[in-house]
Formats: structure tokens, C-alpha cells, sequence
């Protein structure tokens, strides 16, 4: 039988040789707020069909929706909301085969995050 060699194969790099980037960050970001707005999206779907079960379900459906934990959850789901859209618009981008130099990704992820940010105050000031 032939002497089977091993082949020394290096371990795969994890965070602590990988310094964190900015496109790292907005990959896992987009990632994030797509799985979170099923938390705004199932608070706001439980208010609306409690308004049909009953007035006191919809009182306690209600109470939580207009908490501070209310508040908070439709806030970041309005956060999330825009920053995965303009996410998707940055991937159009790179789809078409523009923005992929580093200096670019850098700046469209700084655009997606900063937007996002300014796009959920106006939101939360008109709204």
C-alpha cells in the first residue's frame, strides 16, 4: 500500500488576523437589518390584527406599541428599513460593475451608513 502524505495546509485566518473594514461592516450590517425588520414588521402586524380580534386586545397590542420598546423597535426598524435600501441600491452599483476599487466601497458604504442615519431623523421629524 502507497504511504499517504499529509499536506500541511494553513488554518484558516479568523478575526484576529483580519483587521475590521468598512465593507466587512456593511456586508453583516445589510445582512442584520434585512433578519431585523421581521421585528418591526411582526410588532406592526400584531398591532393591526389585534385592532380586529378585540378593543382590549387591541388595548394591550397597543400599550406595547406606543412604549418606549415600541418606540425603539420602529425606530430601528425605520433605521434598518433605509439603511437596507440604500444597501441594495449600492449593490446595483456593484452589480453593473462600478465601485468595486476600495476607496469607492468605502465611500458608498460611509453613503450607506451616514444616509441611513439622515434618512431615519427626517423620517422620525416629519413623521
Amino acid at each position: 500500500m502507497a504511504d499517504v502524505k499529509r499536506v500541511e495546509r494553513p488554518l484558516s485566518p479568523h478575526l484576529q488576523i483580519y483587521r475590521w473594514q468598512l465593507p466587512m461592516l456593511t456586508s453583516i450590517l445589510t445582512r442584520i437589518t434585512g433578519n431585523g425588520l421581521i421585528v418591526g414588521t411582526m410588532l406592526a402586524v400584531w398591532w393591526l390584527l389585534s385592532a380586529a380580534v378585540s378593543p382590549e386586545y387591541f388595548a394591550v397590542a397597543d400599550a406595547v406599541a406606543t412604549s418606549w420598546f415600541g418606540d425603539l423597535v420602529f425606530t430601528l426598524s425605520a433605521w434598518a428599513l433605509w439603511y437596507h435600501y440604500l444597501a441594495g441600491i449600492r449593490h446595483l452599483i456593484y452589480d453593473a460593475g462600478r465601485g468595486l476599487d476600495i476607496p469607492t466601497a468605502e465611500k458608498l458604504g460611509w453613503a450607506c451608513i451616514i444616509g441611513s442615519v439622515v434618512l431615519t431623523v427626517l423620517t422620525i421629524v416629519i413623521v
